[in-house]
């Protein structure tokens, strides 16, 4: 009997971009099509190597518009299928982002972010594909988007974005970065027996009865194999439950309310934040991805400088957590929001604060990461302030002028809790 390589269970050293692939394979994946592109290129080399090993399909596209069409059709055909790509090749995927959105089609996308906009910075990091990774494709959607902090987390929420795509039949990103993907740490992958993998529902009626489109109370219809003799037709122009073009203002209502609400109504399962010492708080830092992990560090500082001071790492960035800014913005004096881009998720911050918290950026366009000092300062200057409600963001760029504030939430596809010496961390799920 030949050994179960799917699952490489045990303590492993590896980059953020292999943990990547790790997780696509613990979560079932069989299937992926690919483009070579710096610094996602070792997410497609490692499944490469793991994909033969247990009977499954790589292949080695001829680019990324190519590349996300054959997931598509491979998880048509039944296989659990995964892409990864960055920058430019992020950009080329947008279209067919959208048609696997449209069409239902359960894959991940793994964007490995690197400086832009163009060739940009292939070798450093950005996180300036955020609200790319929202509204880069047309039309009215929903989606879900996930930022690992760490190469457990690359893992983790891999297998945790499989977990959504099947679940809710709609394509999850991985938003991770180049500092995180070259990164090496330690990651543990545990049996396959303690992993929560969750599959697709398959539809089990008569053969001549299958409407691909035809939803369940849960809003999501369930799926079948192209090939297993059902009759079938798909397409990215609106249809109805067979899945047949229906022109007209009354099937794209329907058909693009339920693709909207499928994941709205599902908030409270769907989004995963990390907390640090919320309660109480004066100014909360709003993080995620790379510069979250550099918050934690300046998050300690700051206290132990005196200031009141919490965080809230966003695990799922999209759909965003908008409830609890909200609540947040009523509690807390300030918002500090470090992300290397020139302003995306703070917008989202913003208006969710809504006049109640002032909100301020602290922004690098690319090539490094934040110092902990740099968030420090922010944070301490922020402190000394007059208290004051604000509707406007502020702007903080270069590295003597970062503003920020922290609590703490954790979350990974294995939902642990962790702790530290200063901060009280909790990790859970939580609305809009």
């Amino acid at each position: 009997m030949s050994e179960d390589r799917s699952v490489l269970t045990g303590d492993h050293f590896i980059t953020g971009d292999e943990a990547c692939a790790e997780g696509g394979m613990a979560a079932g994946c069989m299937f992926f099509g690919g483009y070579p592109i710096t610094p996602a290129t070792e997410v497609a080399e490692r499944m490469a190597k793991r994909l033969p090993e247990v009977g499954g399909t790589f292949i080695q596209m001829e680019d990324e518009i190519a590349s996300m069409n054959s997931i598509l059709g491979a998880s048509w055909a039944g296989a659990k299928s995964m892409t990864s790509t960055s920058g430019p090749g992020f950009s080329l995927m947008m279209e067919n982002l959208g048609l696997g959105i449209m069409l239902e089609t359960p894959c991940v996308l793994v964007n490995v972010q690197r400086g832009g906009p163009s060739t940009g910075l292939p070798t450093l990091v950005a996180q300036a594909d955020m609200m790319q990774a929202r509204w880069g494709s047309h039309g009215d959607y929903q989606l879900i988007a996930l930022a690992p902090v760490s190469c457990q987390e690359c893992f983790d929420l891999t297998l945790q974005a499989f977990n959504y795509s099947e679940k809710y039949r709609v394509p999850v990103l991985v938003m991770t970065d180049e500092s995180m993907g070259h990164m090496t740490e330690k990651v543990v992958i545990p049996p396959k027996e303690e992993l929560e993998v969750i599959n697709r529902k398959m539809y089990d009626g008569p053969k001549g009865e299958y409407l691909p489109f035809k939803a369940d109370d849960d809003l999501v219809p369930p799926m079948m194999k192209v090939g297993d003799g059902h009759r079938i037709h798909v397409t990215g122009l609106t249809h109805d439950e067979r899945g047949y073009p229906v022109m007209s203002a009354d099937a794209h209502e329907t058909l693009v309310r339920r693709l909207i609400d499928k994941i709205k109504k599902n908030v409270d399962d769907i989004i995963l934040v990390e907390e640090i010492d919320l309660e109480g708080a004066d100014i909360v830092i709003v993080s995620y991805g790379i510069s979250a992990r550099v918050s934690y560090r300046a998050l300690r500082m700051a206290k132990e400088a005196g200031a009141n001071v919490g965080m809230l790492r966003l695990i799922t960035v999209w759909p965003f957590p908008e409830k609890m800014i909200r609540e947040l913005a009523k509690k807390v004096q300030t918002f500090i929001v470090p992300e290397i881009n020139a302003g995306q998720i703070v917008l989202e911050v913003e208006r969710c604060a809504a006049g109640n918290a002032e909100t301020v950026l602290l922004s690098k366009l690319g090539g490094a990461v934040f110092q902990p000092e740099e968030i420090v300062e922010a944070i301490l200057a922020e402190g000394k302030a007059p208290r004051k409600k604000a509707s406007a963001t502020k702007k903080k760029a270069g590295a003597s002028k970062k503003k920020a504030a922290a609590t703490k939430k954790k979350a990974s596809g294995a939902k642990k809790t962790a702790k530290t010496k200063s901060s009280k961390k909790t990790t859970k799920k939580v609305g809009r």
